[in-house]
């Protein structure tokens, strides 16, 4: 089992998410009014329809594309000696801070404590019928599954195929993905509590949510 008072003490020593903005592909960039110390706002709205600050724009072939920043934070770097250049995709063009969350401090610390059941490749995945049924009745927290117990649906090129869950037995802690929603291979898709630790994970919850201070 992890050391929660290690791995918190860590996050609350360095609270921030250092975000790279780079080019998505090949242009011609040129940046918006920003520089470093200025703060930003990541997408908004009920179903994040609203971009986040345009940070810059990236031509090609006479087809300028905005580059929004994805979260909420403060600029630290400008690479403003590349404005009107000519970039390759991957380039870094802005850096960020993002102030850690509450509740993504949460969702780092239960990564470590949980046993994450990862997608064996990019696929759409849903729950199978039996898993389903549990869930509408009592939630995700009721559902137990055990080694090689089937739990999933994969769906690919129009081919749907029963997966079964490999690891300890326990709850179904945490959900990662939405059934309308293509996982990539190595990406998880549920988080698995054993019973013996139980407990331990609860007091992780409690502790980030008593200790953690929001900031910015």
């Amino acid at each position: 089992m992890l050391n929660i008072t290690e791995l918190l003490e860590q996050l609350k020593a360095s609270p921030y998410e250092e975000i790279h903005i780079t080019a998505p592909h090949t242009g011609q960039v040129s940046f918006a009014k920003i520089q470093p110390g200025d703060a930003v706002h990541g997408p908004r709205g009920a179903w994040k329809e609203k971009p986040g600050t345009q940070l810059a724009s990236l031509e090609r072939e006479r087809n300028p594309k905005p580059i929004h920043a994805p979260q909420k934070g403060v600029i630290s770097e400008v690479r403003r000696e590349l404005d009107g250049c000519f970039v390759e995709a991957g380039t870094l063009l802005v850096a960020m801070k993002h102030a850690l969350t509450r509740e993504e401090v949460l969702s780092r610390l239960l990564r470590h404590a949980l046993h994450l059941f990862n997608a064996p490749e990019r696929a759409t995945y849903y729950f199978s019928l039996d898993v389903e049924k549990k869930i509408r009745a009592g939630g995700v927290r009721s559902v137990t599954v055990q080694d090689g117990m089937e739990v999933f649906i994969m769906s690919r090129m129009k081919r749907e195929v029963p997966l079964a869950y490999s690891g300890p037995g326990g709850l179904i802690y945490e959900v990662y993905f939405k059934h309308t929603d293509n996982v990539d291979a190595g990406q998880p898709l549920i988080g698995v509590c054993p019973p013996d630790q139980l407990d331990a994970i609860e007091d992780v919850v409690m502790r980030v949510q008593a200790e953690w201070k929001e900031n910015g």
